[in-house]
């Protein structure tokens, strides 16, 4: 990208693709209408879910989402992909299949040429054909940083929305993709990321959640959501939160990603990870002495993450055939549901 503006280099606010906290997020969202208001409205606000859901008739529900960020890469084709993917994602965690998307798009004019903004819509445009659906639309404006993103919409029959309050004690959790995205994304605008850990994260956050439109096949599943912005923790906490339960996760149960351990263990975090404690920290309990580098990436921010499913263990065999079908080598049960007050503790 020699004689142009590094894309992450503009995304001042850091490009980690971050959330709000949970306690921020529940106080903004405290005074909105809820599902109760609408009755076709079968998932809204309540319990923070990956989309919202309106039943349309007896055979057919509409899943919406929108997700939108600043760049976590130069190369603007593959921050195309990644935001694409990470849009996308929320449909599949409700169980449903993306039927077309909208671009929401943020450039700043003047400081990124126009053959890199097309570049943007590209990648974008090439992850929503590779999930079989078409970018219809969209809307542009001039900003003073980049953001792209996608208003994601998809179908599903009523009987088969997946939310994340459907958990149940018992359970097993299996995470469908490795850990550490922010970790790398935070290493690679340090100028510290080598080859491997880049194409790591390339890997990983362009990998479409496919299986989420399968998951109602299998049965045993119950409760799905994608591992976020707030972290392993943050939305295992979730989760329990919706469900009115508690979940162990075993501290060495996710697969990290390519050079996440001993860049973490150097020192290298998101500062989203810290804020992520900070803010879901009183509810989760860790072994004592547990270090603070494992602690930050339970905690680091993923980017266009993979599912958390929690499903009976009977399940789990088939789950994860489809998953190594799919390519999703990374996938691996990370921890179980039991019965608690909604708390999530490390063993």
């Amino acid at each position: 990208m020699a004689q142009q503006q590094r894309l992450t280099d503009l995304a001042h606010g850091g490009g980690c693709g971050c959330k709000l906290s949970p306690a921020v997020l529940r106080e903004i969202l405290a005074g909105v209408p809820q599902a109760g208001l609408f009755p076709n409205l079968m998932v809204g606000t309540e319990t923070s879910d990956d989309a919202a859901v309106w039943r349309l008739n007896d055979q057919q529900a509409l899943v919406a989402t929108t997700d939108f960020f600043m760049p976590v890469v130069d190369d603007p084709f593959d921050f195309g992909r990644i935001a694409a993917t990470n849009a996308i994602s929320d449909v599949y965690a409700m169980g449903a299949s993306p039927i077309f998307a909208l671009a929401i798009v943020g450039m700043p004019i003047g400081k990124l040429s126009t053959e890199q903004i097309s570049a943007i819509l590209a990648g974008g445009a090439a992850v929503c054909a590779e999930a079989g659906i078409p970018v219809a639309g969209g809307h542009s404006i001039d900003s003073v940083e980049p953001i792209y993103g996608l208003v994601a919409l998809g179908l599903v029959h009523p009987d088969q929305v997946l939310t994340n309050r459907m958990a149940r004690p018992g359970d097993v959790l299996l995470l469908t993709k490795g850990l550490g995205v922010g970790v790398l994304s935070a290493a690679f605008k340090q100028g510290r990321l080598e080859t491997a850990g880049y194409e790591a994260l390339i890997a990983s956050t362009t990998q479409l959640n496919r299986i989420g439109a399968e998951l109602a096949r299998f049965e045993g599943v119950h409760g799905v959501t994608d591992v976020t912005g707030f972290g392993l923790l943050g939305h295992t906490l979730e989760m329990c939160r919706g469900a009115g339960v508690a979940a162990e996760i075993a501290a060495d149960g996710p697969v990290l990603l390519a050079g996440v351990e001993a860049l973490s263990r150097d020192g290298v975090r998101t500062g989203a990870s810290g804020r992520n404690w900070a803010s879901y920290g009183e509810a989760v309990s860790l072994p004592e002495g547990f270090p603070e580098w494992r602690r930050d990436i339970l905690c680091d921010p993923q980017t266009s993450g993979g599912l958390l499913i929690a499903l009976d263990p009977a399940a789990v065999p088939a789950v994860m055939a489809r998953l190594a079908a799919l390519g999703a080598g990374a996938a691996a049960v990370v921890g179980k549901v039991v019965e608690g007050q909604p708390s999530v503790k490390v063993i």
